[in-house]
């Protein structure tokens, strides 16, 4: 077999798996399983690379059709059903089994896995072992806080902590989260901004106008908080809220829809295709976020790039505070005067939707931040062809 390494050296063009278990849904361009910014983020970059001429794997659970297919140049190879195997059991078989198998036969240079889960240790682990690269992504602050209040139990902290030390290069999206992963793990990373996946309006909203329809899209869950957006639109019966997502069988997405059903300025949509997101991004007068915690939402990338201001309880890095990009509020009150007032100002509002297209613009749109991972990617291989040791962190200004 040839060696990769050389491959790398004498081309320039390497292998890359990206392990994104929920990816596949946004690959073909449904809505089926769990589609969230990690696996949109996964997809734009899969293709990027793709058109790069880089050969692509991405490894998906298997949810119907061949083990093995090529979607828009990206080589998918099935790990194993979700649900496959017994209880207690299928976490080792198939799951874990099915993994190593899967990335066997990817046989990358680099592997890639954005997202806190105990499959980060499994990945590291096996990279490790076979002397492949191994990059992390964080996609939220919590991927970078000690507790891991996201995974559930003791084996999963662990094989996660085992994952992010053995990373040869971690990613983060903030300098937030950068700060989180030094003084909580003791470990390096480089802050690379999330890029947006759709085309920028090249010109911004100069007033609200006839809309006065609120959007806020994302899955239906505790972190999330619908809850609140409910709240709010109790809150301003005035306006018309849009509430775009999936709504899995848990109780509490459920009652959020029970709930929802019962407001009548509330349209519920659910989940829906991506051919549709570009309408209600265009009819939307503002966007709104409710979380607890995020990392850097794909969705506010996708709204500042039709020019729509945001209302959040979360700013990543200060970034709404400090270009002027809609308001920040904490509670629901807070939220009610921060849309009053950006909708009932024309020149409040046309500021933010021009500093919103503005700061994409400049810090986030693909030609600006994918060659940064390919770049990553690249000098892993290079120095590894080079027979040189694993580089340290890269500083910001490197990528």
């Amino acid at each position: 077999m040839t060696d990769p390494n050389f491959l790398v050296a004498s081309t320039g063009r390497l292998s890359i798996c990206i392990v994104s278990h929920n990816a596949y849904g946004a690959l073909v361009g449904g809505h089926s399983g769990h589609i969230g910014g990690v696996e949109r983020q996964t997809t734009v970059l899969a293709r990027w690379l793709v058109q790069r001429g880089h050969q692509v794997s991405v490894l998906t659970w298997d949810e119907g059709g061949p083990r093995t297919e090529t979607i828009g140049g990206v080589r998918v190879i099935k790990i194993c059903r979700r649900r496959a195997g017994l209880p207690g059991l299928r976490f080792v078989h198939p799951k874990w089994t099915g993994l190593i198998r899967a990335m066997r036969e990817a046989n990358a240079d680099v592997y890639y896995h954005n997202c806190c889960e105990a499959e980060t240790g499994q990945i590291a682990l096996w990279c490790r072992w076979r002397g492949r690269k191994f990059v992390f992504s964080a996609a939220c602050d919590t991927d970078c806080e000690r507790a891991l209040t996201v995974l559930e139990t003791p084996w999963e902290r662990a094989l996660y902590r085992r994952g992010l030390r053995l990373a040869d290069v971690r990613i983060v999206q903030t300098e937030t989260q950068k700060r989180l992963l030094q003084n909580e793990f003791g470990l390096t990373s480089t802050v690379i901004p999330m890029p947006c996946p759709c085309a920028i309006n090249p010109e911004p909203k100069v007033s609200p106008g006839a809309s006065r329809r609120i959007l806020w899209m994302a899955r239906a869950c505790r972190q999330k908080r619908p809850d609140r957006l409910l709240d709010l639109a109790e809150a301003c019966p005035d306006l018309s809220f849009d509430l775009v997502g999936p709504f899995y069988s848990d109780e509490y997405a459920q009652g959020v829809a029970h709930r929802a059903r019962q407001i009548p300025n509330v349209q519920l949509h659910g989940a829906v295709s991506r051919d549709r997101v570009p309408a209600l991004y265009e009819n939307a007068a503002c966007f709104c976020c409710t979380s607890d915690f995020e990392g850097f939402p794909n969705t506010f990338l996708e709204a500042w790039s039709h020019g729509l201001p945001i209302v959040s309880t979360f700013d990543p890095d200060s970034v709404i505070q400090k270009h002027k990009l809609g308001a920040v509020a904490r509670d629901v009150p807070e939220m009610t005067a921060a849309l009053r007032g950006l909708l009932q100002s024309s020149e409040r509002y046309a500021e933010a939707s021009r500093n919103a297209r503005q700061y994409v613009w400049e810090h986030h749109r693909l030609e600006a931040v994918q060659p940064k991972f390919e770049d990553v990617f690249l000098g892993l291989t290079q120095r590894a062809a080079a027979g040189q040791p694993a580089a340290l962190q890269p500083s910001a200004s490197e990528v």
